[in-house]
């Protein structure tokens, strides 16, 4: 035996495809997703939230929800975003980037509502 573990992602299973930064990891719990969103301002980030349909997951283009959330820091209000995207998006994956404005690049992204998928 190897030691390596096997994460159980198959193509052939569409609910164990992996995606992201934490994919790998159990369902973040509602805390440490505010952690996270916490870290993500404190960095000067501006949060955008997108989302996309399971089937076009693997996608680098997913669509935008709204424009990103410039120079904001209530946490409170991303997670309302996040909760209206969700609602008005039932069967789609839904992303967390923060944007990194001096380094013109994206500082973190992370899947925060993973839609059921059909296989």
């Amino acid at each position: 035996m190897s030691g390596m573990q096997d994460y159980g992602s198959r193509i052939s299973d569409p609910n164990s495809r992996k995606m992201g930064t934490f994919s790998y990891l159990p369902q973040l719990t509602d805390d440490e997703l505010r952690k996270q969103v916490e870290y993500i301002v404190s960095k000067g980030w501006n949060p955008a939230i997108e989302h996309t349909e399971p089937e076009n997951m693997r996608s680098n283009f997913w669509y935008m929800w709204k424009l990103p959330m410039f120079g904001e820091t209530d946490v409170d209000a991303i997670f309302n975003e996040i909760e209206m995207c969700k609602k008005a998006n039932p069967g789609n994956h839904v992303r967390l980037v923060g944007y990194d404005n001096f380094k013109q690049s994206q500082g973190t992204s992370m899947v925060v509502h993973r839609a059921e998928m059909k296989a």
